[in-house]
């Protein structure tokens, strides 16, 4: 006979990844061509002048400049103004 009880295996102990989802250049902050703008699920912000969109709905940087945030048409918007406009 076991002197001791079992040790019974515990059900919990997993967790998925962070998708790490969120802004990651701000207003007023300069970017260049291909920096990512803003990680999102969904359309929460759309894109603007200047500002491209991936299948993941990612947002980036088409040309480098001066991050803006906007309203356009009711929607948020997110656009980046270069030096030559």
């Amino acid at each position: 006979m076991a002197h001791k009880k079992g040790g019974g295996s515990s059900r919990n102990g997993r967790d998925s990844n962070s998708q790490r989802l969120g802004i990651k250049r701000f207003g007023g902050q300069m970017v260049t061509t291909g920096t990512i703008i803003s990680r999102q699920r969904g359309t929460h912000h759309h894109p603007g002048k200047n500002v491209g969109i991936g299948k993941d709905d990612t947002l980036f940087a088409l040309a480098p400049g001066r991050v803006v945030f906007e309203r356009y048409r009711g929607r948020n918007a997110i656009s980046v103004i270069t030096e030559s406009e």
